[in-house]
């Protein structure tokens, strides 16, 4: 596909639906593109779509099943965005760093397809605003859903939240407990962590089919996928 170079083709992109609540559009604005002048506008339309597709039927629609609305902080960068934001100090990794993470249409060294987006769960902050409640969404996240990174921020606990086709399964973060909670290794990366999250919505795997994270039959987005199996 070619990148949209014209404010139709950018709307017709924009409309491209996800999964059953997620549109392209969503996922678009950039305070650096909106401030700068840089349109954030993938190079690679069907990768930035397929990837996508992966992050909102996987880890987004799953999560919002059981938490309510999650709002999304920042997802998609294009690679001149992530460029312009990282050369000039605005929290952007390099380009090569974040491809298959917030670059969704640029494959990562490892020729692996990915996609992050920053996101915010209300129901979960309006009831563990705490020091160190962050962890108990880590955990949940951990046991049910099948994610490759999480990032946590000390405000709103909002998390740089990845799908990635060789998940990594790491967890790290700024606010207090700083540093990396779990990696693949650690004494407390395997097993149920129930205890840490008591309290929380219990996970339902009904809420994960693709009845309950697709669009209904014919209006949308195709299963893909663990979701679609």
């Amino acid at each position: 596909m070619r990148k949209p170079m014209s404010v139709e083709a950018l709307e017709k992109f924009g409309r491209e639906r996800l999964s059953k609540s997620f549109f392209m559009r969503d996922f678009l604005y950039s305070d650096i593109s909106q401030m700068h002048g840089i349109p954030n506008v993938p190079d690679d339309r069907e990768l930035a779509i397929k990837a996508g597709r992966r992050l909102c039927q996987e880890l987004l629609e799953p999560l919002q099943n059981h938490f309510g609305r999650i709002a999304i902080r920042s997802a998609y960068r294009s690679a001149a965005v992530n460029q312009y934001g990282h050369e000039n100090k605005l929290n952007c990794a390099s380009n090569q760093r974040n491809a298959a993470d917030h670059i969704w249409d640029l494959r990562d060294k490892n020729g692996c397809m990915g996609a992050t987006a920053c996101i915010v769960v209300p129901w979960f902050h309006d009831r563990y605003n705490q020091s160190g409640d962050w962890q108990k969404l880590a955990w949940w996240i951990h046991d049910h859903l099948p994610y490759s990174t999480m990032y946590f921020f000390p405000k709103l606990w909002a998390v740089n939240l990845q799908w990635h086709e060789r998940p990594e399964r790491r967890i790290d973060s700024y606010p207090s407990p700083m540093g990396c909670l779990t990696k693949p290794g650690m004494d407390n990366h395997e097993g149920s962590h129930a205890q840490e999250y008591v309290g929380l919505p219990a996970f339902d795997p009904s809420l994960c089919t693709p009845e309950a994270v697709l669009p209904y039959p014919g209006t949308g987005a195709e299963a893909v996928g663990a979701s679609a199996e």
